[in-house]
């Protein structure tokens, strides 16, 4: 093959490349994320109260009122408390500057709560010199800076309680060290923080004025709401089944639903023919063959509650049974 045909089919190709990349790029833009896209719908109020607190800080300056810079985003495990903000950032823009529970203590006194003044300039500087929206997320602070049982609280934790404590007073003026100037002022970026169980933070931390919480009761109706609304319960009955399981992740109220279609299936697996011809019906079937058609369940609140019911004995048996004291004998409780 001469180098001009071999010139002359990269140029074919780098072009058509192109061309693909702008398709791909234009399908993007005008087809957002399925997932992405149901998650904004059903976690609408919960991104509400983020955008809520994140634009107050933005112009707090403007507002003749008390902005607290924290917000404490709190739940039991497997609500989606980090993958909801992420979404939101991704929404709004915003260059986040991330933080863990981990980043907390360290052999060196005082190296955590610096690492916090750095982390939040950091933030700053985003907002000051990319242009971008920006925040301080850290997740899982009560792993950080909570007291559990018989915990000791160390200095660096004292000190990071106190680092934040003086940021939610003043978010403007953040040293790191550094010689004290008048006309170093720190642009005031929001702190976002997720935890499990906040009750086990420093109560003056996360006292009115300098944290905001959330969900509460109402955040997590809506949730539920949304989730049950194409299945026409409504609201009235959401209210109803999250009252009759409080205190619960809100993967139980989608497992609920999952759980009414069982007797479903065992019906939809008999009009096949049975477990016994499972495997041929399903996986090898002839091309003309046609699986019967699955009618899904009808969703009623008695339906979910008595699914409730079902999965709250699970988790009864599961904690109850403690097989590990069987099998240890001299393990203490």
């Amino acid at each position: 093959m001469s180098a001009h045909l071999q010139l002359l089919i990269t140029k074919i190709m780098s072009r058509n490349s192109l061309k693909d990349r702008k398709r791909a790029r234009e399908y993007r833009n005008s087809r957002p994320d399925i997932v992405f896209d149901y998650r904004q719908k059903v976690t609408r109020s919960f991104e509400y109260l983020q955008v809520c607190h994140i634009v107050k800080n933005y112009i707090a300056h403007l507002l003749n009122c008390k902005v607290p810079l924290i917000l404490g985003i709190w739940g039991g495990k497997g609500q989606g408390k980090s993958f909801q903000t992420e979404l939101i950032f991704r929404a709004m823009g915003i260059e986040p500057v991330i933080m863990s529970a981990g980043e907390m203590e360290s052999e060196r006194a005082g190296e955590p709560g610096r690492l916090i003044r750095e982390r939040y300039r950091t933030a700053s500087q985003v907002v000051q010199n990319q242009g971008k929206m920006s925040c301080l997320m850290i997740n899982d602070i009560d792993a950080g800076l909570g007291r559990f049982g018989n915990t000791q609280m160390t200095v660096n934790n004292q000190i990071v309680v106190g680092t934040l404590m003086n940021l939610s007073d003043n978010p403007t003026r953040v040293s790191i060290g550094q010689d004290w100037r008048e006309t170093d002022i720190t642009n005031r970026v929001p702190i976002i923080a997720t935890g499990n169980d906040l009750s086990k933070i420093y109560a003056p931390l996360i006292r009115d004025g300098r944290m905001e919480k959330q969900p509460n009761h109402e955040d997590i109706i809506n949730v539920v709401h949304r989730m049950y609304q194409r299945d026409s319960i409504s609201r009235d009955e959401v209210v109803r089944i999250v009252d009759t399981f409080p205190n619960q992740a809100l993967d139980f109220y989608g497992a609920l639903r999952s759980r009414t279609y069982d007797r479903s299936i065992l019906k939809w697996v008999n009009d096949i023919g049975g477990v016994e011809t499972l495997g041929n019906k399903l996986l090898r079937r002839k091309k003309d063959e046609k699986l019967p058609v699955f009618i899904p369940p009808e969703q009623t609140v008695v339906a979910l509650l008595e699914s409730g019911y079902s999965l709250l004995e699970e988790q009864k048996l599961i904690m109850e049974t403690k097989l590990s004291k069987e099998y240890m004998k001299n393990m203490d409780d």
